[in-house]
């Protein structure tokens, strides 16, 4: 990086360094996609399309309505088609469902047109933060604390694919922004030395 990049404002060179990619947000309910999303969207000048958002307006249904009527496949077919449909539009800054990262072809579709970002939160920052809100289908258990738990389980080993790993903790939102921006602009541009690794 020469002396005028480094003077660069870290949105253009986060714009420059992205291209034609897009931001992919991932992580577990309540890791913060939509708000960091949102946010990091209006920080880079960028369209912000949260996946859940376009299905429901897609189907013509609510999430959990979808959910309960068609069963989670169905639903997880429709969220593959909606992210596929989302990355050819970019760029731009998506955040997806929770489970949508899980699908093989959905990963392989987001390292060829994005970045992936995992927002990763301890389990008592996403019960809280899930706790706020009860529209969750997954967490509609007798112990949802123990069914996190369980998705916790499941799903880090795959969200840990992401090309970047940002702690979600119980900051303000802007102070995450950056921490990602941040990220994102060492995974994007690394210092030569590291580039030479």
């Amino acid at each position: 990086m020469n002396e005028a990049e480094a003077d660069e404002p870290i949105e253009a060179r986060l714009r420059r360094g992205l291209g034609l990619r897009s931001i992919v947000l991932v992580g577990l309910m309540g890791a913060g996609k939509s708000t960091v999303g949102r946010r990091l969207a209006s920080r880079l000048g960028l369209l912000f399309k949260d996946a859940d958002n376009e299905i429901e307006a897609a189907a013509g249904l609510t999430i959990p309505d979808i959910f309960s009527i068609y069963g989670e496949p169905s639903f997880r077919d429709g969220e593959e088609r909606v992210i596929a449909r989302l990355l050819r539009a970019g760029p731009l800054v998506l955040a997806t469902g929770g489970g949508a990262f899980l699908r093989e072809t959905t990963r392989e579709r987001i390292r060829e047109r994005g970045v992936s970002v995992w927002l990763k939160a301890d389990l008592d920052v996403l019960m809280r933060r899930v706790r706020k809100r009860g529209n969750r289908p997954l967490l509609q258990t007798e112990d949802p604390e123990e069914t996190m738990r369980a998705l916790m389980e499941i799903r880090h080993p795959v969200y840990a694919e992401a090309d970047v790993v940002v702690v979600s903790r119980d900051v303000a939102h802007d102070r995450v922004v950056e921490d990602v921006m941040e990220s994102l602009v060492s995974f994007l541009d690394p210092p030569p030395a590291l580039a030479a690794q």
